[in-house]
């Protein structure tokens, strides 16, 4: 018949337009899509039923969901591969274990996500993927797939202390490593008594309200000269991580409390967890792909038309030309992205 023009009652209260008209959000659809492939995996119905009930889904056919995830897997592709424009000074890595269904058992697999503060000031989503494990390997081509994507011009890297990241970080992108100093003080406290815990956890928090890197570095000196008697441990790892936790106090001041941790990122992360908690064990990694991407779009359209996360004028002082890493002489011709090299030819002019 064609398109139908409807016209909707107005009402002083609530709404009067049908639910059956609503569109879907992508992360809905993407939670129809892992219900379906659920399906085809051979979940329990009593499981699937379970499963939709907790996600408020009734009454969805196969032909509608299967219409759902090749149009999801189409988005996701394409927010995946997008190419890079601009510099990135920022960039935080993370990632998440996540429970995912293979012949012969489940396994646990490495979500990886890498967020970026554009040089406009605002926070994007620029990288995501499923690997085997956190290894240095798999980190190594991820973060070349974001270089071959354009990007560049990254000044500080903030992520947790896994060895394998850390040593890809130094090889792929060549730029100082910001240890998360929230997760550090965690595994400090893993290191001495309960009754040690208050006095360390306030000993350490000082060091990172210095005013200046030579005052912060007084200070960790100050503290490993006190706890060198009651938490000798504690005390050498905690002078060993000097350079890689006090690596934001180089950046501009306004940056500071962004910079030295990946708590910015623990909401989107909790919401990640909130949805895939749901579906506890994930069929296959596409649809582990899928629903995170799906959720992840949305944050970052939220964040493009949010309030700027740094300002324009703050991030002129980070924005600055500097060699490119051996890394991306090693790079083949096929990975370069033609924009980026035109933008820094441009640049260089």
């Amino acid at each position: 018949m064609g398109g139908l023009e409807l016209a909707i009652p107005r009402l002083r209260t609530g709404s009067y337009f049908p639910s059956f008209l609503e569109p879907r959000r992508r992360a809905e659809q993407a939670l129809v899509a892992v219900v379906q492939e659920a399906y085809v995996n051979g979940v329990s119905t009593r499981r699937v039923d379970r499963l939709v009930e907790q996600l408020g889904i009734a009454g969805m056919s196969k032909d509608q969901v299967s219409r759902l995830c090749r149009g999801l897997d189409a988005q996701v592709r394409a927010f995946r591969e997008r190419p890079l424009e601009g510099r990135y000074p920022y960039l935080w890595l993370d990632a998440k274990v996540e429970r995912v269904r293979e012949p012969g058992g489940v396994r646990h697999k490495a979500l990886v996500i890498a967020y970026g503060v554009h040089q406009s000031g605002r926070r994007e989503v620029i990288g995501l993927d499923v690997g085997e494990a956190e290894t240095e390997a798999f980190w190594r081509e991820f973060l070349r797939g974001l270089r071959a994507r354009g990007l560049g011009g990254v000044r500080l890297c903030v992520s947790d202390a896994h060895q394998g990241l850390k040593t890809a970080i130094a090889t792929v992108l060549g730029c100082p490593w910001q240890r998360c100093t929230v997760h550090f003080l965690r595994d400090m406290l893993g290191h001495v008594a309960k009754t040690q815990q208050p006095m360390i956890a306030a000993a350490i928090r000082g060091i990172f309200q210095a005013t200046s890197l030579a005052e912060a570095r007084q200070r960790l000196g100050e503290v490993v000269d006190r706890l060198q008697p009651a938490a000798p441990k504690v005390a050498g790892l905690l002078e060993a991580a000097e350079s890689e936790l006090l690596a934001f106090y180089e950046l501009p001041r306004e940056h500071w409390s962004k910079l030295r941790s990946t708590n910015p990122l623990e909401r989107v992360n909790r919401e990640i967890g909130r949805r895939t908690d749901v579906v506890g064990i994930f069929p296959n990694d596409a649809a582990l792909l899928r629903l995170a991407g799906a959720l992840l779009i949305e944050q970052n359209d939220e964040w493009l038309i949010a309030r700027r996360y740094l300002s324009q004028e703050s991030l002129e002082l980070v924005l600055v030309d500097e060699p490119a890493p051996k890394e991306a002489t090693q790079l083949t011709p096929a990975l370069s992205h033609p924009r980026r090299s035109s933008a820094t030819s441009r640049h260089a002019t």
